[in-house]
């Protein structure tokens, strides 16, 4: 105990005699250390190429565009939504698309030398005999006709952990508790990407800022990098994604279809200056059609539509909430003034994910691949969650259904230029625009 107190004495006299230095010395510290993370990534030019994503994926869910780096697909998907070769350098149907055959390319290896076969290709689907008659043909025998099937085994495919074919390798790959964190990946001429995952845009772009990434892709705001020096911002539509307000169409207001109709018609879809978007299906799709009700802004026809379905009584009560992500609020302002001037009471509801009592929801969805679109509009799918405007439609459904099963290219065609046609007039949603993606890019 003596010698504590001795050295507790010894301490507080150091502290004491010395404090002015002490404190001096911890600022300067404090400033050098900012400054060091401020000014070291103009001082010196990293190995790797560090690219900041935002979200927050398991290691299954880890999207594509980073997967295709590294591995292949039987096939891969053209912006025009057709199949084409990748690890299958050919397929074929039969039995009414029940029956899928596909020939592997002989001359290819996966990232460890070894060959790509059949028998190292493992898929597991539920409801599917798989078959590999020899080293490189693979039949998969489905237990109902399904026509986008090639779409499906479009997505990489990996022998062991992340050992792919693609022209980068994993090298690592970093955990944060279940989440990934970090993906290390290398090519044949010993370049590097790392890519670093953060749960929100805003903590991308901090990473960003304090020299942690030097790219940031797929940003849905590019401020405050828009006018930041030493910085090339790239822009682009992004027509595999559409901002969407999706309507709870059995919510007892918006189950009226004409209500849906009037709310589209009283958006000025032109006021967010980006692409319009008047279809669920990408504009580069050979499935898209241009020919349906497109809602053009149009305010006293939204006023009479009300007027001739609602009593004045009815048209007073009318409110709708309509639910927002944080990226989109700029955009739900302005559609809740649009809606404000029709007449209708409008508030705003801020939330990460779809709440389940809602009546509106304004989002950015992924479009699908192939033109398929049964998880999105399909009635069945409402009790899955995917069917987000909670549509019973059977006409719609028969579509949907028989675009599934058609094996014929212009058949198929026929179908969905239908069901678009359909699906515009039901109006469970209003199709806003094709949002644009920015990439920050330190020079």
């Amino acid at each position: 105990m003596r010698k504590i107190r001795y050295y507790l004495r010894l301490i507080g006299t150091f502290v004491s005699r010395f404090k002015i230095l002490l404190f001096f010395g911890v600022l300067v510290g404090f400033f050098f250390f900012i400054l060091i993370n401020l000014f070291m990534p103009y001082l010196t030019k990293p190995d790797a190429e560090r690219i900041g994503v935002t979200g927050r994926y398991h290691i299954e869910e880890i999207p594509v565009e980073i997967l295709s780096l590294a591995g292949q697909g039987l096939t891969k998907m053209g912006e025009d939504g057709q199949a084409t070769a990748s690890l299958a350098e050919s397929w074929e149907s039969s039995d009414d698309a029940k029956t899928w055959t596909f020939k592997l390319n002989k001359n290819l290896t996966w990232h460890d030398g070894k060959p790509v076969t059949a028998d190292t290709i493992q898929y597991s689907f539920n409801d599917v005999v798989i078959e590999k008659p020899d080293e490189y043909t693979i039949i998969f025998n489905l237990e109902n006709s399904f026509a986008p099937f090639p779409s499906v085994v479009s997505q990489p495919i990996f022998r062991q952990g992340l050992i792919g074919t693609g022209e980068w390798e994993v090298s690592n790959i970093r955990l944060a508790g279940e989440y990934v964190s970090k993906i290390t990946m290398r090519n044949k001429e010993n370049q590097t990407k790392i890519f670093n995952f953060y749960p929100t845009e805003d903590r991308t772009k901090l990473a960003y800022k304090l020299g942690k990434v030097d790219i940031l892709k797929d940003l849905i705001d590019p401020q405050p990098f828009d006018d930041w020096k030493g910085t090339i911002l790239e822009s682009n539509t992004h027509y595999g994604r559409y901002v969407a307000i999706f309507f709870n169409t059995q919510d007892p207001t918006l189950a009226n279809k004409e209500l849906r109709q009037a709310l589209s018609y009283a958006i000025d879809k032109q006021a967010f200056d980006r692409q319009r978007a008047i279809s669920p299906i990408n504009p580069n799709s050979w499935a898209f059609s241009p020919q349906v009700k497109n809602y053009e802004y149009d305010i006293e026809h939204a006023k009479n539509i009300l007027e001739d379905s609602f009593s004045e009584e009815a048209l007073s009560n009318l409110s709708i909430n309509l639910v927002t992500t944080p990226p989109l609020l700029k955009t739900a302002e302005k559609v809740e003034d649009f809606w404000q001037k029709l007449g209708i009471e409008t508030t705003l509801q801020v939330a990460s994910i779809l709440p389940n009592d809602y009546q509106a929801f304004l989002a950015i969805y992924d479009i699908p691949n192939d033109p398929d679109q049964y998880p999105i509009w399909h009635s069945t799918q409402i009790q899955n969650g995917t069917n987000i405007s909670r549509l019973e439609n059977p006409r719609i459904d028969k579509l949907l259904e028989d675009g599934r099963i058609e094996n014929n290219p212009s058949e198929r065609k026929k179908i969905y230029l239908d069901f678009q046609r359909f699906l515009l007039e039901e109006a469970p949603a209003v199709f806003l625009y094709y949002p644009q993606n920015h990439t920050v890019i330190r020079e």
